[in-house]
């Protein structure tokens, strides 16, 4: 049973930068490089929605429209750790952040992005709250 952690967030005012990171523990059935590791976001009242994916087995990356060119996401230990790197934070950014994971094994690619009902592990979240 894939297991992930957040660590991260917190409070940061417009223009500064946060970096999270994901641990994912609990690779017993399949390699971790084996997984797709996608951050999501939800803010309150909306849909949790895609922010960046990354697959190694495919080599996919993915980012939304909305942090394009302002995120990079970054794995390191064949998925044990997974970074998201964002840059100029503005109160648009505010929500909970998650980590997710997709077995991608059996699947064909590309791997990114993934939609939220084919993640097989998330992660509880970790908050991010951008003040203008």
């Amino acid at each position: 049973q894939v297991q992930l952690v957040e660590s991260g967030g917190g409070s940061v005012q417009s223009g500064g930068s946060l970096r999270l990171s994901c641990t994912a523990t609990g690779f017993t059935s399949f390699s971790s490089d084996y997984y797709a590791i996608s951050w999501f976001r939800q803010a309150p009242g909306k849909e949790r929605e895609e922010v960046a994916c990354l697959s190694t087995l495919g080599g996919d990356v993915y980012y939304a429209d909305a942090v394009k060119g302002r995120a990079t996401i970054s794995q390191e230990n064949d998925n044990r750790i997974v970074w998201l790197q964002m840059t100029d934070l503005s109160p648009s950014d505010t929500a909970n952040y998650y980590c997710a994971a997709r077995l991608v094994f059996y699947v064909a690619g590309p791997h990114c992005p993934s939609p939220p009902h084919a993640m097989d592990a998330w992660g509880k979240g970790t908050l991010v709250t951008v003040s203008s």
